[in-house]
């Protein structure tokens, strides 16, 4: 799987593209607007531009990079089959309040597999800030990586995107299905913060589903 459609071109869709561009994959990359306003973005980092439906057509993996209340416009039957990442999190003070997810009868990602109920939603790149996804990835380096949570229900996409992490210089560790992802939401002691892979897996641990660490504790990275 080669190339890769991104659908979002905001900080973390351009810095995602530039990274997968360096790791040798094909990118397109779009927004809500028309495509040409990407032209210069698109130019500096070398990727090729399209409209929400070319990039999804496009690539055999589709990177979702919009906010997280936007997650009803995604194109169900578009995005159909497609191993989607979903880089999204839920800010109450931007996104409004969403009662599920207050009441922790949920998880971010199961709300957007739900919507895309014919992909296959891998969580990923959710928990690392956007000016680090670029400057932390240590392609020729395997042994002293930052480690990235990935959650997805389909094992087979799984691989793929370990694979993915892998080539783009990242080490990984495999949460679990979408039903455990709030471990590496928001305010959660996995979130964005550079760890390793034994450090992430500890940080993993001590995450605790009705308990958020305070906001100067991670925006202190910002």
């Amino acid at each position: 799987m080669k190339k890769i459609g991104i659908i979002g071109a905001g900080f973390v869709g351009q810095a995602c593209a530039t990274l997968f561009m360096q790791a040798g994959y094909q990118v397109m990359l779009s927004n809500s607007r028309d495509k040409n306003t990407l032209f210069s973005v698109a130019r500096g980092i070398g990727c090729e531009i399209g409209s929400q439906q070319e990039a999804i057509e496009f690539g055999d993996i589709i990177m979702a990079a919009i906010p997280f209340i936007n997650y009803p416009q995604l194109p169900t039957e578009l995005l159909a089959n497609k191993i989607v990442l979903d880089t999204m999190n839920y800010y109450p003070k931007r996104d409004g309040q969403f009662q599920q997810l207050d009441n922790y009868e949920t998880t971010t990602s199961e709300l957007v597999a739900k919507h895309l109920n014919k992909s296959k939603l891998i969580k990923v790149f959710n928990a690392i800030l956007a000016k680090d996804i670029v400057k932390d990835a240590k392609p020729n380096d395997k042994l002293n990586r930052r480690a990235i949570p990935v959650a997805g229900d389909d094992l087979l996409a799984k691989q793929v995107i370990f694979e993915l992490l892998d080539r783009v210089g990242f080490d990984y560790v495999d949460v679990g299905s979408l039903a455990v992802s709030w471990k590496f939401e928001r305010a959660k002691p996995a979130y964005c913060f550079p760890f390793n892979r034994s450090q992430l897996q500890d940080a993993l641990m001590q995450a605790k589903r009705d308990i958020q660490l305070p906001e100067n504790a991670w925006n202190k990275l910002l």
